[in-house]
């Protein structure tokens, strides 16, 4: 049986099929070797109880995940899966390839990631290839969850909202000094806190304040990411996450000024990233018998 699991810091979407039925899908935690240590995913994944009874059967399993970026944090992953899985062959690589192959397939293409943080990467049709960007939410992660939700937390805490804006948010969230100090530099997953605010922009996409922001936001990060990439008008370029997708209008009335060719808009890659590997799979598989 085949597991495979898209992970950001806020969520963690795990898809397989029991025995030939119907694939399930589960949501956990987020899991980002960044900010969660082995022990702490050990208990995450033995907290998710509908798991348990296919733990055995599991033979393979694909996690693809963000802060997966280098050999020693992959590790950290590699090793609390396998702790629990100890039947299955375990592959952990970035949220970025699970992005590639969910978008891409097998063609090459730019890959936006656009939830909690974001990031971009140029996918060749074989491999990601290295990015200078995805340095987190306190250097980078332009026009992320993250970045929208320190923008509005930032505003109100100094005042610099309308009016109208300022009595909403307040109304939505217990938002004081004290309490954001504490969950931006006391508290784990800082970044995953942030973003819980940026939902408050769908409810208000029609004020000025909040389209303007959103405008800043995909600006920011089409000329720092995009614009990198000489060639960007060359491929499509595709956009994975849940401020992509939710915000897509704004998000291509920006790319459209800019000449950037938009391929999909995704909010979760789960789903077709599930259906990838089960594909390569089937391939290889094909490939091996007919040796």
């Amino acid at each position: 049986m085949i597991l495979v699991v898209d992970s950001g810091s806020f969520k963690s979407d795990w898809m397989f099929a029991p025995n030939g039925s119907e694939p399930l899908r589960y949501r956990t935690q987020g899991i980002n070797p960044f900010f969660t240590q082995e022990k702490e995913i050990v208990k995450i994944i033995q907290s998710f109880k509908e798991i348990v009874p296919y733990i055995n059967d599991i033979t393979e399993i694909y996690f693809f995940g963000s802060g997966c970026t280098s050999p020693d944090r992959r590790e950290i992953v590699s090793n609390a899966v396998s702790h629990i899985f100890k039947n299955a062959f375990v592959s952990v690589d970035t949220d970025l390839i699970g992005s590639a192959y969910a978008t891409c397939g097998a063609r090459p293409g730019f890959i936006s990631t656009m939830g909690t943080g974001s990031n971009i990467s140029f996918f060749d049709g074989e491999n990601v290839l290295p990015s200078k960007f995805g340095t987190g939410f306190i250097l980078g992660d332009l026009g992320s969850g993250a970045w929208f939700g320190k923008k509005l937390v930032t505003d109100y805490l100094y005042g610099r909202m309308p009016s109208e804006i300022n009595l909403a948010f307040g109304a939505t969230y217990d938002v004081n000094k004290e309490n954001i100090m504490k969950h931006v530099y006391q508290e784990p997953n800082p970044n995953a806190f942030l973003a819980s605010f940026a939902p408050f922009l769908a409810e208000h996409t029609d004020h000025s304040y909040v389209s303007e922001l959103l405008d800043n936001g995909f600006e920011e990060f089409v000329k720092t990411n995009v614009f990198s990439y000489a060639d960007y008008q060359e491929h499509e370029c595709h956009f994975v996450g849940s401020i992509a997708y939710f915000y897509n209008k704004q998000l291509r009335n920006v790319c459209k000024k800019h000449n950037i060719r938009i391929g999909k808009i995704i909010q979760q890659p789960i789903e077709d990233l599930y259906a990838f590997i089960l594909e390569k799979e089937a391939q290889r598989s094909d490939y091996i018998n007919d040796i």
